[in-house]
């Protein structure tokens, strides 16, 4: 009967380590320390021991001496108020098991039995891995023998412990190193059994602790938000993001938004900025595992960003070509850029003559505009309200006038070398003439003014004479001239025009007059020679004086 006794509780000592196994791990989880923290830093709630234990008791009753037993099972249930005190619940069962040989003969009868029930306070020194305790109980506990009776006495327990923690079972499960303990317990047998019975019991126990539950504060959820991008231009959206820590998986994560037009219930939120006005923005995040009724259950963040104003847009322009004549036109080129790449409007004024055009090219037309340099306004403008300006010109360049030509006085010849004949063009005079000749081959549509001069004297007229007339040396020397050069040189003659002046001399001035030249203007105080009047003179030589006549010296006599 013992023997089916004892294997009974050890069955259901083992179905109870069983069955405690998932519910520690589940309270551990629910309690959510950290997988690695120390026992010292995150001691457990409950601890319920299994194991075996020896007793030693120290009794007599009417001559029974009780004897020691081995190996009998024990169980206790710790739950404690913090991290060292608590109460505790201890129950153990030792009988001393009758013998039988191996025919199934009991040769010896059990002699004693102490099992029973008791509670009190324990009080533990968690320190890293090692967890020493001590406690101390109150109770009950049922004594019988082979001639006794079982009854029920008080029974008072002493002692103390030592647990080591190990990592299984996620720091779950510690081995109860050694418990000792001293038991004292007082039993009223029957009269005819002994009567009253005192025992001083000594207990040494081990076994295993399983660790249900957690004492350290749990370890609160984390919410962390950012906002992607950080800044934005008013229409872009931002993407705020919610990443939490420490949730519990069996728990459902809720979350929420607010802030900013931000809404939702997921981990992240779009923002949408096209009616926000450029500044900071703040969205608030928030999470809670289930119905969140203890507030490290929850979790709130913030994330901010800013709306900046749109960028003015940028322009640049240039004109080709950049010099032009009046009437002519020149390509405006504008290159206008906006940072956000908005659509951009163009429009071109100038401060003379008209521009057309809309787009990124307009021409600039010079007609009505002055001769100088016109500025022209190129202008830009995005459909957000942004402007900019450049500018850049054209120079109206004057039209080309030639220079007025002017007469150009050439070499002069003389005629004060031969006096009977001072009309005479003479040889000294060949080369002057031949340069003439020379500049209006060169020029073929200039011409010649040749302007013949007189001395006071000659014009003059002779006496003495009854026909006496005044003979215009001038104007014979201009039409001899000219003769010259028809005659010798092959110069047409409607390119020579002959005149005199007013110079008191004996010469010829010659003028070259280029094509649009005004000799009137540039040379004064001559007056056109009559042709028909004055005719030109044959260049004819003198005749030659005749030799003077002398008489024939008479021959000297011949000699005697």
């Amino acid at each position: 009967m013992y023997v089916r006794v004892s294997r009974s509780i050890s069955l259901v000592f083992a179905l109870a380590i069983a069955a405690f196994m998932p519910i520690a791990l589940g309270a551990q989880d629910a309690a959510k320390p950290p997988a690695n923290a120390a026992v010292n830093d995150s001691p457990s709630r409950w601890d319920i021991f299994l194991g075996y234990s020896y007793l030693a008791p120290k009794g007599t009753v009417n001559g029974y001496t009780y004897n020691a037993v081995n190996y009998s099972p024990i169980a206790s249930i710790s739950v404690y108020f913090n991290k060292n005190l608590g109460v505790q619940f201890e129950g153990d069962e030792h009988v001393l098991l009758p013998e039988v040989d191996i025919n199934g003969h009991t040769v010896s009868q059990p002699n004693n039995d102490f099992s029973g029930g008791s509670g009190g306070l324990i009080y533990r020194f968690p320190s890293g891995n090692i967890t020493p305790f001590v406690h101390a109980l109150v109770g009950a506990e049922r004594v019988g023998s082979y001639s006794q009776i079982d009854a029920w006495g008080p029974v008072v327990t002493l002692g103390g412990g030592l647990d080591y923690n190990t990592p299984w079972f996620n720091h779950h499960l510690a081995i109860r190193i050694i418990q000792a303990d001293y038991q004292y317990t007082r039993e009223n047998f029957l009269a005819s059994q002994g009567g009253t019975g005192d025992f001083n019991i000594a207990r040494l126990s081990a076994g295993i602790v399983f660790h249900i539950g957690n004492l350290a504060p749990p370890v609160p959820v984390t919410l962390a938000c950012s906002a992607n991008p950080s800044w934005v231009y008013p229409g872009d959206p931002v993407t705020v993001t919610a990443t939490a820590g420490n949730l519990n998986p069996k728990q459902t994560a809720v979350y929420s938004w607010s802030g900013s037009g931000a809404t939702g219930d997921a981990t992240t939120t779009t923002v949408a900025t096209g009616s926000l006005a450029p500044g900071s923005y703040e969205v608030k995040g928030s999470v809670k595992e289930g119905k969140a009724d203890k507030p490290y259950e929850m979790a709130d963040c913030s994330a901010s960003f800013t709306v900046k104003a749109f960028e003015p847009p940028t322009i640049s322009c240039t004109a080709n070509p950049s010099t032009i004549k009046p009437g002519e036109t020149s390509t405006v080129t504008a290159v206008g850029m906006s940072p956000q790449n908005r659509p951009l409007t163009y429009s071109y004024s100038a401060a003379a003559g008209a521009v057309s055009g809309t787009g990124a090219t307009a021409e600039f037309n010079s007609t009505g505009a002055p001769v100088g340099t016109v500025a022209i306004n190129c202008n830009i403008a995005d459909d957000k309200g942004g402007t900019a300006t450049a500018s850049t010109s054209v120079t109206i360049a004057a039209p080309y006038v030639p220079p007025v030509p002017h007469a150009q006085a050439l070499c002069s010849i003389t005629f004060e070398k031969d006096p009977k004949r001072p009309e005479r063009v003479d040889n000294d005079a060949k080369a002057c003439l031949d340069e003439v000749a020379l500049d209006l081959q060169k020029q073929s549509d200039a011409t010649v003014v040749v302007v013949g001069d007189s001395t006071a004297a000659e014009k003059t007229p002779k006496t003495g004479h009854k026909h006496a007339k005044s003979e215009d040396f001038a104007a014979q020397r201009a039409v001899n001239t000219k003769d010259y050069l028809v005659t010798e040189k092959g110069i047409d003659a409607s390119r020579i025009t002959v005149k005199t002046g007013g110079t008191d001399a004996q010469e010829v001035q010659n003028y070259l007059v280029p094509s649009g030249a005004d000799f009137a203007t540039d040379v004064t105080g001559t007056t056109a020679v009559d042709e028909t009047a004055v005719k030109p003179q044959t260049r004819k030589a003198l005749s030659a004086r005749p030799e003077p006549k002398h008489e024939k010296a008479a021959e000297p006599p011949a000699a005697q």
